[in-house]
């Protein structure tokens, strides 16, 4: 991979954006490999928790904009040029939208500046989080246009709304202490290698969990973000009633008095009707 070392060690997988040259910006192939990574992640079933984290002075300075000069036509000329543009944005917010909907849980370390592109990432991911001096800037409006591909839509379900519509609006950055201070991100850490240390810890540690009863909590959680309190309980019991198992609960409080580590089965790997 061009844009991404991945690595794994026992049951996490370390996804890091290595283009620290370029400020690993985002570009059309950063889109397809992260496609391919999160897609293969998600189907392997393998890995029990992903941790994202990124190499030089900044965790990622958002989208390439040179990109839209060249490889990719913004053609706003026309009716069906416009409507393409919609179909390019709602593709680009695929991307994103499989690491909510990944079947395990993801994490992000993030230093340095996490521009545009990198905020709608990042608000993805279920945990965030950063370094002393990590900021985040919705850097689209400085640029003349609306952030399009999750930001807008995520970013309110983490911080007070008047503080996301200050930031969309000025386009001014949000520095780590603040974000903590809001919500956005779980902890700050005086250096990066402690931070990422720290990721892959709770990764860690979050891998030793039954992975299905991790899969139906992450499934639970997002339902009840987007849905009142009493459809989510009943969604909360159909979910309980699809992946209940007494022998995980026995493997676990046997393994709690033996003091030992548990021992559950991963997921299983997905096929497609398009392969078969």
């Amino acid at each position: 991979m061009q844009c991404f070392w991945l690595t794994r060690q026992d049951a996490v997988a370390h996804l890091v954006l290595n283009r620290p040259e370029s400020l690993n910006t985002m570009h059309p192939t950063f889109w397809r490999e992260l496609d391919e990574v999160v897609t293969t992640l998600h189907r392997e079933g393998q890995a029990r928790a992903l941790v994202i984290s990124s190499t030089g002075r900044h965790f990622s300075a958002g989208m390439a904009l040179e990109t839209f000069g060249g490889a990719i036509a913004m053609d706003d000329s026309s009716p069906e040029g416009r409507a393409a543009i919609y179909d390019l944005v709602t593709d680009m917010q695929a991307t994103f939208t499989k690491l909510e909907t990944l079947r395990i849980p993801v994490i992000a370390a993030i230093q340095g500046g996490c521009i545009g592109g990198a905020v709608d990432m990042v608000t993805a991911c279920c945990v965030r989080y950063a370094s002393q001096d990590a900021f985040f800037c919705i850097q689209e409006i400085n640029i003349g246009m609306v952030a399009d591909v999750g930001t807008l839509q995520r970013l309110p379900k983490l911080l007070p709304l008047g503080l996301v519509k200050e930031l969309a609006y000025t386009g001014r950055r949000l520095p780590a202490d603040k974000a903590l201070a809001h919500g956005l991100v779980n902890e700050v850490f005086d250096t990066q290698e402690a931070m990422v240390a720290a990721a892959l810890q709770c990764a860690a540690e979050i891998a030793a969990k039954p992975p299905v009863a991790i899969w139906g909590t992450k499934q639970v959680i997002h339902y009840t973000r987007d849905h009142p309190v009493d459809d989510a309980l009943k969604q909360m019991g159909w979910i309980q009633g699809a992946i209940w198992s007494n022998a995980h609960v026995r493997e676990a409080v046997t393994a709690m008095k033996e003091k030992r580590a548990a021992v559950f089965p991963d997921l299983p790997a997905l096929s497609s009707f398009k392969e078969l």
